[in-house]
């Protein structure tokens, strides 16, 4: 499998991994009966397969050129997901960035 589909897969789940902690700590507060739940040792198990993913791709790709690329897919990846998931609308101005960053990252994985 390519280093960079797993790039955004790994994102992919810490995001939605994200959206998830988000949800049921907006509904039960940030407390500890709140992480002694069942849904956490889902959300660290999401985490665990994501950090091995990453781990996997630092193993395969120069260090600058994979951070890069994980701060880039994880910009847009968020991005998306906070307009089409939570209807978050950002400025004109945000949206150009988030294109700018989408440019960044086909330009560093293809040179």
């Amino acid at each position: 499998m390519s280093p960079v589909l797993i790039v955004i897969i790994t994102q992919l789940l810490f995001t939605t991994g994200d959206l998830w902690a988000r949800s049921v700590i907006v509904r039960h507060g940030f407390h500890l009966s709140t992480f002694i739940a069942p849904w956490f040792i889902g959300y660290s198990l999401l985490r665990i397969v994501a950090t091995f993913g990453q781990l996997y791709v630092l193993s395969n790709l120069k260090v600058g050129q994979t951070m890069a690329i994980f701060g880039a897919t994880s910009i847009i990846i968020a991005n998306v997901l906070g307009f089409l998931v939570l209807k978050e609308i950002l400025s004109p101005v945000a949206y150009v960035g988030v294109s700018l960053a989408a440019v960044a990252f086909i330009i560093l994985v293809y040179r």
